[in-house]
């Protein structure tokens, strides 16, 4: 799952905590994600590390932001997709003399 998101194991295990809507299914001690969970942690990653949200304040938008109006994972994987590109021509354009 980490790879999925781009969060370390650790901060998925907190978030499980702080967002009660977040609940794997466990066996064998695995954490198995469904695409909902998926979903919730990919708008509290947009939150919290691209808005600037607290986990309280994401607690409060997701819980007051209807389920049609949330942010779509492919909107959030969109802006993950430019910013990768803009950092890398960021990247190119600092090597040029």
């Amino acid at each position: 799952m980490s790879r999925v998101t781009g969060l370390a194991p650790s901060v998925l295990r907190f978030w499980e905590k702080e967002f009660p809507q977040l609940k794997p299914m466990k066996r064998g001690g695995q954490r198995l994600y469904s695409p909902q969970d998926i979903e919730l942690i990919m708008k509290i990653k947009h939150l919290v590390y691209e808005k600037g949200f607290t986990l309280e304040g994401a607690r409060k938008e997701l819980s007051r932001t209807p389920q049609k109006k949330a942010i779509s994972l492919e909107i959030v994987h969109g802006l993950e997709g430019i910013k990768e590109e803009l950092q890398r021509i960021k990247e190119l354009l600092e090597r040029e003399p």
